[in-house]
């Protein structure tokens, strides 16, 4: 097995999640979420962002909007919506619940 693939799969996993929790927090520009999520070593392109905030988009979890920039074109910024403000919040839980399971597994000392 591929360590480095099993890696890549974990992180593109909660990626969504930590997308959408980005956007919670406020109007935000895609390539400033490019950079929170590299800063926090979840390797992510604009490749892979984009269609996923298209996604997000078609769900009815995020909006966004138009906004002339002085320094060159318009740019897109994302908010979440009301519906995606559920969603993150049941994801919550989802996670708090995994965070507690996988901690358990991983702790136990006990071998069979």
């Amino acid at each position: 097995m591929n360590l480095e693939n099993t890696q890549v799969q974990m992180r593109k996993g909660i990626l969504e999640f930590c997308i959408l929790h980005i956007i919670s927090r406020g109007e935000v520009y895609a390539s400033d979420m490019l950079e929170e999520l590299t800063s926090a070593k979840i390797m992510v392109v604009e490749g892979t962002l984009y269609p996923l905030l298209t996604r997000l988009r078609k769900a009815g979890l995020v909006e966004y909007k138009w906004v002339e920039s002085s320094s060159g074109p318009p740019r897109k910024y994302y908010t979440i919506t009301d519906d995606g403000k559920s969603f993150v919040k049941n994801l919550d839980m989802t996670w708090k619940e995994l965070v507690k399971s996988t901690g358990e597994i991983i702790s136990n000392k006990k071998s069979k």
